[in-house]
């Protein structure tokens, strides 16, 4: 067989339907939609609607309390950054930020800034500046001869 040759099986693809296009189409007037009523108009909206009865959402208390202000940190745990340093992705002379976190691939988003939590092992001695920093964390870079720096936290463009 060749690339040639190679074709989709019967009835795979299915060819668009022209709509609206007159009687004899077979989908001409109406265009499938049916007759009249509120589903046959544009516009409509009733995810949410039971009928007229109270609906679910509704019917559930309201809870908690979403901060519109809250800062999103990316995480990053000591074992990662250890791994990091092993993998080659992290030399332990060089100083490390948020920048060289994302380019070594260990943060995708910065959001608004790094924090350094303390899960897992650190053996490198590490120069780290974040955000912010777990107590646990801060102790155990220092104990393997490193230093954490935090900085402010990152304030976002006020418009």
């Amino acid at each position: 067989m060749k690339l040639n040759q190679l074709s989709d099986n019967q009835g795979a693809r299915k060819s668009r339907m022209r709509v609206a296009r007159g009687i004899g189409s077979g989908k001409g007037k109406t265009a499938g939609r049916g007759g009249k009523g509120q589903k046959g108009r544009s516009g409509v909206a009733i995810k949410g609607f039971e009928g007229g009865q109270m609906p679910l959402f509704r019917r559930l208390p309201k809870r908690g309390f979403n901060n519109p202000f809250r800062k999103e940190y990316a995480l990053v745990n000591l074992g990662t950054l250890q791994s990091a340093v092993e993998a080659g992705k992290l030399q332990a002379g060089k100083p490390v930020d948020a920048a060289a976190l994302q380019s070594a691939g260990i943060v995708r988003h910065l959001r608004d800034g790094v924090r350094l939590l303390g899960k897992g092992e650190i053996k490198a001695a590490l120069q780290i500046t974040v955000t912010g920093a777990s107590k646990s964390a801060i102790e155990a870079v220092e104990k393997a001869g490193g230093k954490v720096t935090v900085l402010a936290p990152v304030e976002a463009a006020a418009a």
